[in-house]
């Protein structure tokens, strides 16, 4: 087919004017929403997986012990202080009913079964994380970390 077998545009039609913006961008990706919608945000980054589980843990905590329900469980990345034998992975302040915990030490040296926990699953990341806050809540309290856990006789 040549150019000029092609069919013409009779006189009387008109041409469709096309929007400015137009509905598709370059590779046809412009007009797309995002995968999540507004009201719900993306959980992806480690920081937000960790802080999620802190704040569930505590909650329950505070829901099932009355003595840290006026404690505040913070998140930092990692302590200030230096020590010479072992890096802590959380510290208590029990006049300033303060638990702080080191996201950078418990997700970098902390280990699931010999692996450290940045290559862990999922489920092994969170329990490693739950159970230093368990730790840290129990040594706010003085007792054992298993006393902790939702017993009616405790």
């Amino acid at each position: 087919m040549k150019w000029w077998d092609r069919a013409r545009r009779a006189e009387h039609d008109q041409a469709v004017p096309r929007p400015a913006a137009g509905r598709h961008g370059r590779h046809g990706r412009v007009g797309r929403s995002a995968l999540t919608r507004p009201p719900v945000p993306a959980i992806g980054s480690r920081f937000d997986r960790f802080e999620m589980t802190v704040t569930s843990t505590a909650d329950f905590l505070r829901g099932t012990w009355s003595d840290l329900r006026d404690v505040r469980f913070e998140i930092a990345s990692m302590p200030i202080a230096e020590s010479d034998e072992t890096v802590p992975r959380w510290s208590v302040d029990v006049p300033g009913r303060r638990i702080v915990l080191y996201r950078v030490a418990i997700e970098r040296l902390s280990k699931a079964h010999g692996v450290p926990l940045l290559q862990a699953d999922e489920f092994h990341r969170r329990a490693l994380v739950e159970g230093a806050v368990f730790r840290a809540a129990a040594e706010y309290l003085g007792r054992d970390p298993f006393d902790l856990g939702a017993d009616p006789y405790h």
